[in-house]
């Protein structure tokens, strides 16, 4: 029997809708009892901290939430790239998640690009920003005279390079957050690196430095006792552990630089997967309980979507790549 071309076209359209009803079904009914075994939540850094906090209050949270366990796998080392190193080589299927962060996911892969085994944003689905740490710049009160921003902004034009500031190393956050300002404002400073932020800090309270882009928890008591004292915050608003603090973004336009971590799956995970803990992470982050949280670890609650949250990783790498050729910032 020969068919009519009308109606073998109509045969054909039949099959190929029903061949892809047949490939798609599986996807979706997976996506709809997700997640049906443990999950491992990947957190790049030791526990105890800020960060580790974040991951197990979420953990907890899903666990709770859908009656499966959400493991918390502590993999620090090789500033947090080790950890989200696993969670790019996972299998995309939502059952391996992490705790992704600035270093791992925008800083250090621009400082060295050559060191990184991943894509820091290709390599990822971004599920939802939880929370940032804003930093707080600071001046030894007795060696600067500046009160306000727009003062120290003066004094250093009129004082090229004749003035340091210490940071927490070459790459961190402490650094580039500096030198982002100094690039934006057009000034300069001496960078001296320090290995961690305690010795930095009692260089900069002892005059040996004159300013610093530090973590509030570590610079504040300094301001509260005098020594030190605080210019503005790093965020685009003001920060709720320093409300008479102005942001340095009343005074640079569009400064905003602050450490964050949020949830990532490996890239190529199921859109529905990822929304779906997209959707419950940000409930979870708009109750009482979880800002509260935060706020006793100094952090500020983010909750963002997962496209924002995408649309801000890939800005962070874009802005860092640019302060690193800027600044000529080489890796020790």
């Amino acid at each position: 029997m020969t068919l009519k071309p009308r109606l073998f076209g109509a045969l054909v359209a039949v099959a190929a809708f029903t061949v892809s009803a047949v490939v798609a079904t599986p996807s979706l009914a997976q996506t709809s009892v997700y997640p049906s075994k443990p999950v491992r939540v990947i957190v790049p850094v030791p526990a105890g901290g800020a960060a580790d906090m974040m991951a197990r209050m979420v953990a907890a949270h899903l666990q709770a939430k859908w009656g499966q366990p959400f493991v918390v796998d502590n993999r620090p080392g090789a500033g947090s790239s080790l950890g989200m190193d696993v969670v790019a080589r996972a299998a995309p299927d939502g059952y391996t998640i992490g705790l992704g962060n600035i270093a791992a996911n925008a800083i250090n892969p621009a400082v060295r690009p050559s060191a990184f085994p991943y894509q820091p944003v290709k390599d990822f689905a971004a599920i939802s920003m939880v929370g940032a740490t804003p930093l707080i710049l600071v001046v030894n009160a007795e060696k600067v005279p500046s009160r306000t921003l727009p003062d120290f902004i003066k004094f250093l034009k009129a004082n090229p390079d004749k003035l340091s500031y210490g940071s927490s190393g070459v790459g961190s956050s402490l650094h580039l957050g500096m030198e982002l300002m100094l690039l934006r404002t057009g000034t300069k400073m001496i960078h001296i690196p320090y290995k961690g932020s305690a010795p930095m800090v009692a260089d900069l309270i002892g005059g040996q430095t004159e300013a610093s882009m530090d973590a509030a928890t570590t610079s504040m008591p300094h301001v509260q006792t005098g020594k030190l004292r605080a210019l503005g915050v790093s965020s685009k608003e003001r920060a709720f552990f320093a409300p008479d603090v102005p942001p340095i973004a009343d005074v640079i336009p569009g400064f905003n630089m602050q450490p964050w971590h949020g949830m990532m799956a490996p890239a190529g995970t199921p859109k529905a997967i990822v929304d779906k803990l997209s959707e419950e992470i940000q409930a979870f982050l708009r109750t009482p309980d979880a800002e509260a949280k935060l706020r006793a670890a100094g952090v500020v609650r983010i909750g963002s979507s997962a496209r924002d949250f995408a649309q801000a990783m890939e800005e962070e790498f874009e802005t860092y790549k640019k302060v690193v050729k800027d600044a000529g910032i080489k890796p020790e």
